[in-house]
């Protein structure tokens, strides 16, 4: 009789909706139905990214730590598609999945001289997958070429120097499971925006460093691959 009470207990904790909002209420694990090699992925996201930063590569740069009296913010928009390279794997906090990511950006810009941003990236993402959890936390880093509207050749103190600029962004955040389908993320983003050094010496390179917020939503391409239990 104990261990029969203990059982239906148990079942009820599982099954109660609290429960089922965090966790896949099955016996085995289920995120090896959303996370598993060769999987590809669209996705959208868009941020809000107002505080204005140092360059956080500084110390491999040599760049003066600091940030300059013109401020931006913005706002970008990324459609990519994401293509999961292996199964769950690496041991204990490190197991999950890598992702490479291909990315079409544009960037309204909110506040500052410049108007608008596009960009090609490429990037990788970290998915720290653990058994039945549907909240999964990532990290993920993207690099990039692209267009601004530069109006430092304008005379505009502190703006950019030259249209063709290169961007680094690096973000992390927590992304939730509907089911093997569909999912949904929210985050913090950081986005570095510069030639380079290119336009030096006729327009210093000042560079755009803002950091924010990032929202978006997945959707896998494709047939779902058979359950595994």
């Amino acid at each position: 009789m104990a261990v029969f009470l203990r059982s239906a207990a148990s079942q009820e904790a599982t099954s109660h909706p609290i429960h089922n909002f965090f966790f896949f209420n099955t016996p085995g694990d289920y995120n090896r139905n959303v996370f598993y090699r060769n999987k590809l992925e669209f996705s959208f996201e868009a941020g809000w990214e107002p505080m204005n930063i140092p360059f956080v590569y500084n110390f491999a740069t040599g760049s003066t730590y600091t940030t300059w009296p013109l401020h931006y913010t913005l706002e970008p928009n990324i459609l990519s598609v994401r293509w999961t390279i292996d199964n769950i794997d690496w041991p204990k906090i490190l197991r999950g999945t890598t992702d490479y990511t291909f990315s079409g950006s544009y960037v309204d810009v909110a506040r500052g001289p410049e108007t608008r941003y596009f960009a090609f990236l490429f990037g990788i993402r970290r998915n720290f997958v653990r058994p039945n959890w549907r909240l999964v936390p990532y990290f993920d880093a993207h690099g990039g070429v692209g267009n601004i509207n530069a109006k430092g050749p304008d005379g505009v103190l502190y703006a950019q120097g030259q249209d063709l600029t290169f961007t680094l962004m690096n973000g992390g955040g927590i992304r939730y499971d509907f089911n093997p389908r569909f999912s949904v993320e929210a985050g913090a983003s950081y986005q570095h925006i510069s030639n380079f050094y290119l336009s030096q010496p006729k327009y210093y390179d000042y560079g755009i460093n803002c950091l924010g917020s990032m929202v978006g939503f997945n959707i896998r391409i494709g047939k779902a691959k058979p359950l595994v239990n």
